[in-house]
């Protein structure tokens, strides 16, 4: 895939609520619900709420604002900084002019940033203040053609400034149209080993991933969607927000994440979704007020990103608040599957079945299908799959198995077509011959009471190759011994899954989306 590859032909503009079909495109999703329910809340922020009628006119004049500064069709415009309804209203200006967005991780450093920026040919870059300086120490070498601030009015040299641009801004009069195939995202991946990929994610794959997740979770008119997790992040960006407005709900967005804010919204919003990481979860549910909190409106808390320890499903589940997890990743936009309401109980540590529009399977080494019951590969394909790598066609062959697409995750379906996963891969551990998946006892694990967090990892063993090292943070004033940990787990995981070595430490490192880097603790306790 390379850049030629989404070079737009000449188009002709369309008129904004003019008589036209319905497109598959982001832009005419919003138009149609602003058309449909323009006083309806749309976006709550800092105690502020915007209507949608609001927020599609704030996007006009963003859009406006692109369109002044040289944005065209296929053009990149970048976004870096904090959860803001600014991320979404940058998405839907783009995709009035059929640019394409670039969310960036604002975890990163200034060449880490510089690389994807580039990478990705970025023509505008929306910044808010506090991540202007790591952009400023590598502007020099960068070739955007225009630095603006968004999130919040600025006046720092070099910077124009988004709110004022917005405010002053004619609302755009006619939107330019795109085919479904058309780029609507470049998402970059973590880049846990050599450089972060871009996945292509079209307007198509945005709008039928939306349609699958819709019809999963009843996302309903009057939900209210809390969105705390990163929004650079494909799950906080396209798990429930773009879902809940398409069936005219509101969104409550946190800066960032806060377990005692989050708690606090819960109950004043009257929330009933929300995604988040297993690290966020548990820490929401380790809360002092946890117990006692109004969850009465909570229905749903898609969780995925990482397995799932089911001790941390129960503790949700006594709320009476379905915990459930999800499986997917960027490249699939990204949930694949999702385990429903009334498999919760039934099907407990599954990540339930396929999206309607979404097949799943399980291949072995040679990427053949395997029978239900075997661990292997997990593939998946469908209309939300992304159509491959910016500027990468080498990646995009190793990721494509024909029309499937390799996830690198480990698992098997059941003989009823639920999914488990076992893990990455390439973290499994093999000792003695042995193939053992760490999520699978890091969930036994997980259960101790000493146990505050834990990731397992393979170590190297003159015997038996690999060992089964055990990483794991205390909960406060506990001990842990390797021959105490080893006496829990037995009975509950065969002999060679236990651990024959053991790591105390403060807690885990963990990227931007909560997942533990594993290769940062390889390379401490190899």
């Amino acid at each position: 895939m390379t850049t030629d590859t989404f070079k737009p032909a000449t188009r002709s503009s369309v008129p904004i609520l003019g008589s036209v079909p319905a497109e598959i495109d982001l832009a005419a999703i919003l138009e149609r619900r602003a058309h449909a329910s323009r006083e309806r809340g749309a976006v709550t922020f800092d105690g502020q709420t915007r209507s949608f009628g609001e927020v599609l006119d704030r996007v006009r004049r963003f859009a406006t604002v692109l369109a002044d500064g040289g944005v065209e069709h296929g053009d990149r415009v970048a976004y870096l900084g904090l959860n803001d309804p600014a991320i979404l209203e940058a998405l839907f200006a783009a995709a009035h002019l059929g640019a394409v967005l670039v969310p960036l991780n604002f975890r990163l450093t200034g060449p880490e940033l510089a690389f994807m920026i580039e990478d990705a040919g970025v023509h505008t870059l929306l910044v808010d203040e506090q991540h202007a300086p790591v952009i400023d120490s590598v502007r020099e070498g960068l070739s955007v053609r225009r630095f603006v601030h968004v999130a919040a009015g600025s006046t720092t040299e070099g910077w124009e400034d988004g709110d004022a641009l917005i405010a002053d801004a004619i609302p755009l009069a006619c939107r330019v149209p795109v085919s479904a195939e058309d780029p609507a995202v470049i998402m970059y991946t973590s880049g846990t080993t050599g450089y972060p990929k871009g996945a292509v994610l079209t307007h198509a794959n945005l709008w039928w991933h939306n349609i699958g997740v819709v019809l999963a979770l009843d996302v309903a008119h009057d939900d209210v969607s809390l969105v705390c997790a990163p929004m650079f992040h494909i799950g906080a960006l396209n798990v429930t927000t773009i879902s809940t407005w398409i069936k005219g709900g509101r969104l409550v967005i946190h800066r960032g994440f806060d377990a005692q804010v989050v708690l606090d919204d819960l109950e004043r919003e009257g929330v009933t979704t929300m995604f988040g990481v297993p690290v966020m979860c548990d820490a929401l549910s380790s809360l002092p007020g946890f117990a006692e909190a109004d969850l009465s409106a909570l229905r749903l808390i898609i969780t995925g990103g990482a397995p799932v320890p089911i001790a941390l499903i129960r503790r949700f589940q006594e709320r009476g608040v379905d915990l459930a997890q999800g499986y997917g990743l960027t490249e699939a936009a990204p949930v694949a599957s999702f385990l429903t309401a009334e498999n919760a109980e039934r099907k407990l540590g599954s990540a339930g079945r396929p999206l309607l529009l979404c097949d799943m399977r399980i291949v072995d080494a040679g990427g053949a299908p395997v029978a239900a019951g075997i661990q292997g590969e997990i593939e998946v394909r469908g209309p939300s799959v992304t159509v491959g790598y910016w500027n990468n066609p080498e990646a995009t062959a190793k990721t494509m198995n024909g029309s499937w697409l390799r996830t690198g995750d480990g698992g098997h379906l059941d003989d009823e077509g639920f999914v488990f996963i076992a893990d990455r891969l390439k973290d499994m551990v093999i000792t003695g011959g042995e193939n053992v998946y760490p999520a699978e006892v890091e969930s036994v694990l997980f259960e101790h009471p000493a146990i505050a967090e834990v990731a397992v990892i393979g170590t190297d063993d003159p015997k038996w190759g690999e060992r089964v090292c055990a990483v794991v943070a205390l909960q406060a004033g506990t001990e842990l011994t390797l021959e105490s940990l080893r006496e829990f787990g037995d009975g509950r995981l065969a002999r060679y899954k236990l651990p024959l070595q053991l790591e105390v430490v403060d807690e885990l490192p963990r990227n931007a989306t909560g997942k533990v880097l594993k290769t940062v603790l390889r390379e401490r306790f190899a």
